[in-house]
């Protein structure tokens, strides 16, 4: 059968019954955990363009089994470089051929399609990498999480910061009472570099022709039909909420990990926003969202403030007047010292730079294992050959995308919510829950 026909009734029972077998027969499981770690994985790089190319740069030293990419085009210099992988426009179709060869497979499609390629690969009982936002809604990432901790998978979203020295070194400087308590975060982005506030299109005049390079049908996968449009592709999709996730959710799984992985947060109590141009079918062209975190463990309540659209904060009183106010960045103010961390967290410094020079001698030792090379992929790699599970994995992964997409849930709701993590559910405007979850087109196994 080919599996781009295969009806959803019919893809559903397909990885229904894999999941069935490697949950009845574990030692398919126990024998890629058991991997010596000198041994390739075999890997399939589905969406091999763009972000893609890095994934697949990143494999290179494993058994590249097969590319999958619904753009030629786009794909052309991964193919280029290695003519002698198998090709593939669908996923299914590279799942329904060369499953049984795959170990691992990355993910660098638009957010939109995470889901349903994630759920084929980890219903066959294999290893996921998935780019950032690990998925386009909160109930995506929940499904995800539980899947890959009931398969016992090796899993990682793409927050390269998470697997870097700086969002170490916060957590051991906080631990150790060097920033204090912390009541205040602020991070800021110059994101969107993509059009947002956009309110439809006009096609009266023009009707955009598919290149033929392209498969539109599949690129659209999950989400509703609907005329091409070069409007979306190859980067600007991410500003659409049928197929992105806007400029948080470009930017706060890196901007907002390495606090939310130093100050052990749970998920926001409520969360708000203040935006300017959204549209039904585009993120705002800027943004200002406002977290609140309850105390958790002796530890006082927090506020997140997050800004996009190339606005920024009040700068603090330790902000010298010479330096340079980054593009991207995240301002962590504590009781006794203020710390600025770069997007990714490679780098955290005290401010002032005076400050920061006096405490070098006082600061604490380094206690939390290093990431040879701080490379997130890497990491993965080697979880995926039975070594330490990597830090952004699906269990804290999910967690940290929850507090990203609940931001755009508060921008499309244009309301204050109240959040009840423990049962997914906005309580104090029932409306808002409809964006916690969404429709999928047939046919995608989802």
């Amino acid at each position: 059968m080919n599996p781009r026909t295969l009806s959803r009734r019919s893809f559903l029972q397909k990885t229904s019954l894999a999941s069935a077998a490697t949950l009845a027969f574990p030692e398919v499981l126990r024998s890629q955990a058991g991997r010596s770690p000198n041994q390739a994985l075999n890997v399939a790089c589905i969406g091999v363009g763009g972000r893609g190319a890095a994934a697949v740069n990143a494999m290179k030293g494993e058994n590249l089994v097969a590319f999958c990419d619904v753009d030629d085009t786009r794909a052309a210099s991964t193919f280029a470089k290695f003519p002698a992988v198998p090709r593939f426009k669908d996923f299914r179709q590279l799942f329904d051929k060369l499953g049984k060869q795959i170990d691992a497979v990355t993910i660098s499609t638009p957010d939109h399609m995470h889901f349903p390629i994630a759920m084929a690969a980890m219903a066959l009982g294999k290893h996921v990498f998935i780019e950032k936002p690990m998925a386009h809604t909160i109930a995506e990432t929940r499904i995800l999480a539980q899947i890959a901790r009931e398969k016992k998978l090796a899993t990682q979203m793409g927050n390269q910061g998470h697997a870097a020295e700086g969002a170490r070194l916060l957590k051991e400087w906080y631990q150790a009472g060097v920033i204090g308590e912390v009541r205040e975060i602020h991070s800021w982005t110059d994101r969107p570099i993509w059009p947002q506030g956009v309110k439809g299109f006009d096609h009266r005049k023009l009707m955009p022709v598919v290149p033929a390079t392209l498969d539109w049908d599949l690129w659209l996968g999950v989400a509703a039909v609907r005329p091409y449009d070069p409007a979306y592709l190859p980067f600007n999709w991410r500003g659409f909420w049928d197929f992105g996730t806007g400029a948080l959710g470009d930017m706060g799984c890196h901007m907002m990990d390495g606090g939310f992985y130093a100050f052990n947060l749970a998920a926001p109590t409520s969360v708000e926003a203040v935006s300017a141009n959204p549209t039904e079918i585009s993120a705002p062209t800027a943004s200002v969202v406002t977290y609140q975190f309850a105390p958790r463990d002796g530890h006082p309540a927090l506020k997140w403030v997050w800004y996009d659209g190339n606005i920024a904060p009040v700068l603090p009183p330790e902000f010298e007047d010479d330096r340079a106010l980054p593009d991207n960045s995240t301002l962590i103010i504590g009781t006794r010292a203020t710390v600025l961390a770069q997007a990714n967290y490679f780098t955290i410094r005290i401010i002032p730079e005076t400050k920061m020079r006096d405490a070098v001698s006082s600061l604490p030792p380094k206690t939390i294992p290093r990431i040879p090379g701080g490379d997130h992929f890497t990491e993965w790699i080697n979880a995926c050959k039975g070594g330490t599970p990597a830090g952004a994995n699906f269990e804290y992964s999910a967690r940290l995308t929850e507090m990203v997409l609940l931001s755009n849930v508060a921008v499309r709701a244009r309301r204050r919510l109240e959040w009840d993590s423990a049962a997914m559910r906005v309580t104090n405007f029932a409306a808002a829950n409809r964006f916690l979850k969404k429709e999928y087109r047939p046919g995608f196994g989802v």
